[in-house]
């Protein structure tokens, strides 16, 4: 898995490819938005669109990073997870939990409110 971020307007935006695993790069990935929490980073949105396969380890660290953002105030939005993540969110019903956009433009849209 490889992922990228950038912040913007309050907002981290975190473009994830590859399998969502438990790998080191999952641990690199918790440690980078580790360090923007720390610096008051309270909203973040995750783009799923080019996770090809996600684990019981994966949807951890979504829950986990969830947590962290909603512990601080904020929250995390899911955007346009492709089909294997979207089955596991539904299969373990935590598509119930998770705030899921279309794309970023939306995602930004359910987070603005938090930001202001």
């Amino acid at each position: 898995m490889t992922s990228t971020s950038s912040l913007q307007d309050g907002v981290l935006l975190v473009r994830l490819t590859g399998d969502l695993i438990g790998s080191p790069d999952t641990e690199q990935l918790v440690a980078s938005i580790n360090q923007h929490l720390g610096e008051s980073v309270t909203n973040c949105a995750v783009d799923l669109s080019e996770i090809r396969y996600i684990n019981s380890t994966g949807i951890g660290v979504l829950v986990s990073l969830l947590t962290k953002f909603r512990s601080r105030g904020g929250e995390m939005v899911l955007i346009n997870p492709a089909d294997h993540p979207k089955k596991m969110l539904a299969l373990t019903k935590l598509n119930n939990i998770f705030i899921v956009a279309a794309n970023e433009t939306a995602a930004r849209e359910q987070l603005m409110p938090a930001v202001q």
